[in-house]
């Protein structure tokens, strides 16, 4: 894995997840399929935040071969909004905490994170605003985007061509 390691855990601590380099990305989302996941895991019995005051899910996004799992990786339980959706978000069910999101086929792993402690890189961007429904404020620390903005497809893209070459 590349350098500078940053691990992440669920609330109990059974659970530990390990990322390498600079994320791809560090975004909130709004789509719906975000604040409904969000929703639904943050009803689980105990389970901490996953989604900031105003319904928005924070993450922090790597490539797949900068992610593992150290720790309780038999703990970890993929939650679908529909029986054959591609998109899994992953829960430590010893203490119901939402982990990641896992986009199938895809070759990026999207952290949660308010898993993390520490410093973090700042909100970058924050995507599909069109589908807020929070009467708060939104914040204005980051542009924001109606839907998925080409520069992030575009860093998407050049973390997949990275990651077949090997860097």
């Amino acid at each position: 894995m590349p350098s500078s390691p940053r691990v992440f855990s669920c609330a109990c601590g059974r659970v530990r997840c390990e990322v390498a380099g600079e994320p791809i990305v560090s975004a909130v989302c709004y789509c719906t399929d975000c604040q409904e996941g969000g929703r639904r895991i943050e009803a689980l019995p105990n389970a901490p935040h996953v989604r900031d005051p105003d319904g928005g899910t924070p993450y922090l996004t790597f490539r797949d071969d900068r992610f593992r799992c150290l720790a309780g990786e038999e703990l970890l339980e993929d939650h679908r909004l529909k029986p054959d959706s591609r998109t899994r978000r992953v829960v430590a069910n010893c203490c119901d905490t939402g982990m990641f999101l896992k986009f199938d086929p895809g070759f990026w792993v999207s952290t949660y994170r308010l898993r993390y402690s520490g410093a973090l890189p700042p909100i970058e961007m924050r995507t599909k605003i069109e589908r807020r429904r929070s009467a708060l404020p939104l914040p204005q620390d980051a542009p924001s985007f109606r839907g998925f903005p080409l520069r992030l497809i575009g860093r998407l893209i050049v973390a997949r061509l990275a990651m077949a070459s090997g860097r």
